[in-house]
């Protein structure tokens, strides 16, 4: 007789969907501290597994990471691709980075996060990032976004 295989652990990572909530050219960041006690940013973002759609889980993440209620997820603005499995065994999975929309942009970060910073992609070039958002350093350098944070791309 043979046996029926039945899946189980957790699904494949399917994409990286962030947040990107901009204000008179500069983004939200959220800011984590580390062990070492050094700040890293990312964008709120939410790893996003096969089945769900990017745009519910970003929907329902971004309020929940932010604090910021009243958000809107409005067309993808940026692709790129990220590292979801480990530096041994790479794994690359899309990156699609939603733009968002909110009247009340007072953000109250959850508790993993130890704050916020709003700043152009200039800005966030020199600072040091988290795995999450180590995608955005080659997006910059890939796209141009250099100085494109004026709000009127």
């Amino acid at each position: 007789m043979s046996r029926m295989r039945v899946l189980t652990g957790t699904p494949m990572i399917k994409a990286l969907a962030c947040g990107m909530l901009e204000d008179n050219g500069r983004i939200l960041f959220l800011v984590r501290t580390d062990a070492n006690g050094a700040e890293r940013i990312e964008m709120p973002c939410v790893l996003v597994h096969s089945g769900r759609s990017p745009h519910a889980e970003i929907k329902d993440a971004f309020p929940r990471l932010t604090g910021i209620e009243d958000c809107q997820v409005h067309e993808v603005i940026i692709e790129g691709r990220h590292n979801s499995g480990s530096r041994k065994r790479r794994a690359t999975v899309p990156v699609l980075v939603f733009k968002i929309t909110a009247r009340n942009r007072t953000a109250k970060p959850s508790n993993g996060f130890s704050g916020f910073k709003w700043l152009s992609f200039d800005d966030a070039k020199g600072q040091r990032l988290t795995r999450n958002a180590e995608w955005l350093r080659k997006e910059i350098r890939r796209v141009g976004l250099e100085g494109k944070t004026d709000g009127k791309e």
